[in-house]
């Protein structure tokens, strides 16, 4: 059983830290190598057994691996593809078929070179199957957790509950999108006020160049013509972005009440990056998310996770780096 214990450890160690605050990428990073290590232990354990059973199992767990990452890069061209038809051809709606075309692109490169075999087909495969391997750890660390993430119970008592803009359509009107964020926010606020509470809904969102007022009014505006306490809405209406609509919000609140706690409510895809973000604004709460089309999903999840990747990119780029000169290493021993 020793064999499994470098898991048992890091699982202990990523309790411990998400207990503490659950806001850190580093807890997903410690969940994906806990699982991994559990992984290869069993599999390792499978192997050395020496049994036909263990041996069939192991074997066919890499095969299963195998078809998951064919037919991953299947739903992801697919997705693409509806992207462009229904959201344009815009770059950030491009992700899912351009992370397929890369799959794709890593695969013939690999096929290549255990055909071909010239050393320097060799060390660029090399690095490109470490450079994809840990990109793929990261994408798949950040979707565990992220969904852990969005399981989490609300408090049960919030001073505030703050509605991240999105953007208007025609310049006036709630989109979709945004309308499913403030029906979230109303839920939400509905059950604090249930536990006892009376929390302060705060609309965050200024004004863009081609609206024709700030998007906290028009959520305003939304949320009072459904309904809701007009006394109990505070509009902020200067930020242009995340990290704006968190820090300008987090002014409100510590005005109001310095010892605030607050919930915070985005779109699921979005919301373990806004409780990254809030973390590094410190903002007292906790993110919650509100659902998402389906066919949205996969490449605002890819677009999210690219964002985190730019967000820590010195180490991104330092690790990348070791992978490539891995790949220079092995070319020159060949």
């Amino acid at each position: 059983m020793l064999v499994y214990a470098p898991a048992a450890l890091l699982f202990l160690v990523f309790s411990w830290r998400a207990l503490r605050e659950r806001r850190r990428f580093g807890n997903a990073v410690l969940l994906g190598l806990a699982v991994l290590c559990a992984l290869v232990a069993w599999m390792f354990r499978l192997i050395r057994s020496g049994s036909t059973s263990a041996l069939f199992t192991a074997y066919s767990l890499l095969a299963v691996c195998a078809l998951g990452i064919l037919v991953l890069t299947y739903l992801l061209f697919v997705n693409g593809l509806r992207m462009v038809r229904k959201e344009g051809r815009s770059p950030a709606n491009l992700l899912s078929l351009m992370a397929a075309l890369s799959i794709l692109g890593v695969i013939a490169l690999l096929v290549t070179a255990a055909v071909v075999r010239t050393p320097l087909l060799v060390g660029i495969g090399a690095a490109a199957l470490g450079l994809s391997s840990y990109v793929s750890f990261l994408f798949l660390s950040f979707v565990c957790y992220a969904f852990l993430y969005g399981r989490l119970q609300v408090r049960r008592k919030a001073d505030f509950v703050v509605v991240l803009g999105s953007g208007l359509i025609g310049g006036s009107k709630v989109p979709p999108l945004l309308a499913g964020r403030l029906d979230r926010a109303r839920e939400v606020h509905s059950r604090l006020t249930r536990r006892g509470a009376s929390p302060v809904l705060i609309t965050s969102g200024g004004q863009g160049p081609d609206e024709e007022l700030p998007e906290s009014h028009a959520m305003a505006d939304y949320l009072i013509e459904r309904g809701f306490p007009a006394d109990l809405i505070e509009r902020e209406d200067r930020s242009t972005s995340t990290e704006e609509n968190l820090r300008f919000s987090k002014a409100i609140m510590e005005t109001a009440k310095p010892g605030y706690r607050c919930v915070v409510v985005t779109n699921n895809y979005h919301a373990f990056r806004a409780a990254l973000t809030a973390r590094q604004a410190g903002v007292r709460g906790q993110v919650v998310g509100a659902p998402t089309a389906a066919y949205f999903w996969p490449n605002a999840t890819l677009r999210e996770f690219v964002a985190v990747l730019v967000a820590y990119r010195r180490t991104n780029i330092a690790i990348g780096l070791l992978f490539v000169l891995g790949g220079v290493l092995v070319w020159a021993a060949r």
